[in-house]
């Protein structure tokens, strides 16, 4: 396993809470939920779709794509508020055990405070965009259920790394693309920003960790992340989106899991992160096959 330099935990805590003053938003001011959306905007990059170059993509009406992108980004928000829930239990159960008088801990605190924001703000432009919930379906909602339930340690901050950074990734292109509407833009920039403290926190806690991790901890944890990170690649784009523009949604499933532009996609937004988790011993032996399953590897 490669060796990083990590910082001391509780002065990296401190910076965080000091960026947590002075870099954080309120969605609730801080977006103007009143405007209307922009007309011939997107509401994620035209190529970012799951169809993008596919038989039906050739089919639809440049309107009808439209309209699928805004089905979709909300698609993916909804599948991170999901997990952002996950993680605030996970880090709630994390923090009942330890000092609280520790920046630390003080931290996780403050990271919960941020994922509640982040949930309320992506749920309210779902609603914006008068879309329906796009619920993970039943058998990944349980399993989301049992992951924050048994999740800790490597799998804990493994997880939480994985949706984060592929998130992290195509918001950071949506963010800057004048194509997109502004509310999606706005939203992405917020996420951005605080998600970056996030990601740092999580990266910083796995390198402490992995070194006092056994072998059969790091082989339940391989298994953990690569359940999740399966889970979530075929969960971003919830098949009934493609109901909204006239697509069975198994046969629109279907041609987005063999289309090579979202293929690539998956793959492009997990670039960074599957080769720190490599170097972590935490992508590889049995369960890599869920990762290139995924299409993330």
């Amino acid at each position: 396993m490669a060796t990083r330099t990590v910082n001391d935990r509780e002065a990296t805590a401190a910076r965080l809470l000091q960026s947590s003053l002075d870099h954080s938003y309120e969605p609730a001011i801080d977006i103007d939920w009143a405007a209307p959306l922009v007309e011939g905007l997107w509401g994620l990059p035209e190529r970012r779709s799951s169809l993008y170059g596919t038989e039906l993509w050739e089919g639809l009406t440049e309107e009808q794509r439209r309209t699928l992108t805004f089905h979709e980004v909300c698609s993916i928000a909804r599948i991170g508020l999901w997990f952002e829930i996950i993680l605030m239990q996970m880090l709630l159960r994390y923090a009942y055990d330890r000092d609280p008088r520790r920046a630390h801990i003080q931290y996780a605190l403050t990271e919960i405070a941020d994922e509640c924001r982040h949930s309320t703000m992506f749920a309210k432009m779902c609603s914006a965009y008068g879309v329906p919930d796009y619920a993970p379906r039943p058998l990944t909602h349980e399993l989301g259920r049992l992951f924050k339930t048994i999740g800790y340690g490597p799998a804990m901050f493994g997880g939480t790394l994985f949706v984060e950074e592929i998130l992290d990734q195509m918001q950071r292109e949506c963010m800057r693309d004048e194509t997109v509407q502004p509310l999606t833009r706005m939203v992405n920039k917020i996420h951005v920003t605080e998600e970056a403290r996030h990601v740092r926190y999580a990266r910083e806690e796995l390198l402490r960790i992995m070194p006092k991790t056994d072998r059969k901890q790091k082989m339940i944890a391989r298994f953990l992340l690569a359940r999740i990170a399966y889970l979530v690649a075929r969960n971003l784009v919830h098949p009934d989106v493609y109901a909204a523009v006239g697509i069975d949604p198994k046969a629109g499933h279907r041609a987005a899991l063999a289309n090579p532009h979202w293929q690539e996609t998956l793959r492009w937004s997990a670039r960074k992160l599957v080769p720190f988790l490599r170097e972590q011993e935490l992508i590889g032996g049995t369960w890599e096959f869920l990762w290139r399953r995924g299409y993330l590897v």
